[in-house]
This record gives C-alpha cells, structure tokens and sequence, in this order.
C-alpha cells in the first residue's frame, strides 16, 4: 500500500517543481502582500470607502484575461515557456517596484493605481496559461493533477503570511513597503529557474504556425459536453463569485470597523480554507465533474453563511468555508481542462479557461462594488452565493442527463 503522505506529495520528486515551488512560494507571499495592500490603498487613502473604485481597479487588472486571449494562449503553445515566464516575471516585479516607489514618496494617485493595475494584468495575462501549463512539463501528465494541487498549495500557504504581514508592515512603516517587497520577490522565482535541469522538462508538442489561434481552442473545448459545462461554471462563480477583494475589505472596513491588521488577518484565516482545500486535492487522483457540483455547492453556502455572519469571527469562519470551496472548484478545472486536452492545443485551452474565469470580472467586480455601496456588503455577498449556487444547477443538469451519480 502507497504512504499517503508520499502521495500527496509525489510531484516533489521532481528536481525542477522542488526549484519552482520553493521560488514560488516566497513570489506568491509578496503577491499577496501587494494584494491586500492595494485594496487597502484604494479604499482608505485614495478614497473614502469607495467599493466601487476598488472594483474598477479589479475590473482593470483582469480586463486583460479577455482581450488579449487570441494572443496569449498561442504564445503559450508556441514559444518556450520557461524563457517566457522569467520575461514575465522579470516585468511584474518592476512594475511592483515602480508603484511602491510612487507610494512611499507619497506622489501616488487613484488613476496612476488603475494604470498599473491595467499593465501587471496585462503582463499576468501572458503569464497565467504559460505558468499552468508548464507544470506539465515539469513532472508529466501523470503526476499534473496532485502537481496542480501542490502549487495552489504553496500559493494559498503564501496566502497565510503575505496579508498578515502585510497588514503589519501598513500598521507599522506605511503601505508602499508591502509594493516594494513584491517587486523583489520576484527574484526568487527568476533565481530558482536558473537552475532548472532543463535535461528533466518533459518538452510538450508545440503549435504549428499554421494554426487558426484561439478560435480553434474555442472549438475544441465546446464539442466536449463536461468542458463547456466547466465554462459555462467558471464564468458566473469567476464573474460575480471570485471579488474576495470586494467582499472582505468592505466588510472588514464597512461592517466590522476593522484596522489594517483586522482585514490583512482576515485574508490569512481564508488561506486556511483555501491550503487545507489544496491538500485535500493533491491527495485525489483526479477530480471529476461531480467534485466541481461539491464546491460550487459549498462555496455558494459559504457566501451565504459570510452574508449573514454576525461578528468578526463568524465570518471568518464562514471565509474558511468559502477558501476550501473555491480551491476545489478552481483546481478541479484546471486539472480536468490539462487532462482532456491535447498537449499542443493546452495554451490556448488554459488561456481560454483563465479568460472565462477572470474576464468577467471587469463586469462583476464593479456590480459588487456597487451593491457593497447602495445596499452594503451583506447583499454583495448574496451574488456570490446566487453565483455559486447556479453554477451547482449546472453541473447538475450535466450529470443528470447523461444518468451519472450526483457525489462522486
């Protein structure tokens, strides 16, 4: 009988996923750290508990997702991956470093916050499909679903320390110190691929030149019934349920009447959710369109339960809830797109897959700012549970046409 343990772990063999999960784990902490302290930026000193300013901030960061998409997920079929990603990268922790410079020498204003977020989404686009569907040529097909789980393990880890220490660092030195240390955490993720074996990277079959682009990823996923059902869900929880900026700043700022260390805690204490979610799917073998009904299902219910929390704790609790849901649904799907994909077509499936789910934020995170403004953060939180909720309906229509098990 296998050790557990060794199998959650198995992806760790590889030399080269070892390099990158150490780099990204020190990346992902900074990232967090700029997260929670631009959203704290945006609605304390750049406006006055604007929700609505925040969510056009999100809608700017992930407009990208969508409108470069015929050019991101081909880039990512196309060109050599590792190469691309140090680029990448390289170019985000510049632009963190440029706007903490802005920050600390106190010349920082909202619109220059709505630029940088346009250009790190604009880099990020580039950078998501390239960074998912290298880690398949890291450690195989085989091994890429608990690889997946792993590095939404070492992310959501990250996710724990970067919003407390950012809070700290707000509290304590000021705001654009959390920026800063962003920009140079990128270093270790360029430090660690330097070192790759590259002898050891499982080299995917890249795409022709004479390929029609994305439209051709398109088609592909929607004459399979389970990945157009995986869109179709990705698109009303990433649109109206995945605003986590929105949601507990304004509650933590609005209804709970919480300081810097208040909101970044509450950030952490959903990366418990989010990490133990992590690890529950590193430990399957593969997830399968009934795991995605669970979590949308509980992440709905946990929306709800954060909606009606009636204290700080309560809906910290909830948050855990929401954390280990959302983690479920989101890695369910990128393991099953990898999966049913063929390898030359898997950057312009993946592109599609981030575009589906980031790209309408543009258009949700501004209807939950609004709503968090008009009717309070409560109500905000109820579109995240109707979203999460329709996007069960769906999968249960899927699986009950074809006559299969509803729990798997």
């Amino acid at each position: 009988m296998n050790n557990p343990v060794s199998g959650t772990f198995r992806s760790l063999r590889s030399f080269n996923f070892r390099l990158w999960t150490a780099g990204g784990l020190v990346s992902n902490a900074g990232t967090w750290m700029q997260r929670v302290a631009q959203d704290w930026l945006v609605l304390t000193q750049l406006t006055h508990h604007d929700a609505s300013a925040l969510g056009i901030v999100m809608g700017l960061q992930f407009a990208p997702q969508l409108l470069f998409l015929p050019w991101t997920g081909l880039a990512a079929d196309r060109l050599n991956q590792r190469n691309l990603l140090m680029a990448t990268q390289a170019t985000m922790g510049v632009l963190a470093l440029v706007l903490g410079t802005l920050t600390i020498a106190g010349v920082i204003q909202l619109w220059h916050v709505y630029v940088f977020a346009f250009l790190s989404g604009s880099v990020a686009a580039l950078d998501t499909p390239v960074r998912q569907t290298f880690v398949a040529e890291m450690v195989g097909d085989e091994d890429l679903p608990n690889a997946v789980a792993l590095n939404s393990t070492s992310f959501n880890a990250a996710r724990m320390i970067g919003p407390a220490v950012a809070g700290l660092l707000i509290a304590r030195v000021g705001i654009g110190w959390s920026f800063l240390l962003n920009g140079l955490s990128f270093g270790a993720v360029l430090i660690s691929m330097s070192f790759f074996r590259r002898s050891e990277l499982h080299a995917s079959a890249r795409a022709h030149r004479t390929t029609s682009g994305f439209l051709e990823g398109f088609r592909y996923v929607w004459r399979k019934p389970d990945l157009r059902a995986i869109l179709i869900m990705l698109s009303l929880i990433g649109t109206f349920g995945l605003n986590f900026p929105i949601f507990i700043s304004t509650m933590a700022v609005n209804v709970f009447h919480s300081d810097a260390r208040g909101f970044g805690l509450l950030s952490s204490i959903m990366a418990v959710g989010t990490l133990s979610g992590a690890l529950f799917a590193a430990g399957r073998a593969r997830p399968s369109l009934a795991s995605l009904l669970a979590g949308a299902g509980v992440f709905g219910l946990g929306c709800t339960l954060a909606a009606l929390a009636p204290g700080y704790w309560w809906f910290a609790a909830a948050l855990i809830v929401i954390g280990a849901a959302a983690l479920t649904f989101t890695n369910g799907t990128n393991s099953i797109m990898q999966l049913s994909t063929e390898p030359a077509m898997r950057g312009r499936v993946m592109a599609l897959r981030v575009a589906i789910a980031l790209g309408g934020t543009p258009i949700g995170a501004p209807i939950a700012g609004w709503v968090a403004n008009q009717f309070g953060p409560r109500w905000a939180l109820g579109i995240g549970a109707a979203a999460g909720l329709a996007a069960a309906l769906v999968a249960v229509f899927v699986l009950s046409s074809r006559k299969e098990p509803l729990l798997a």
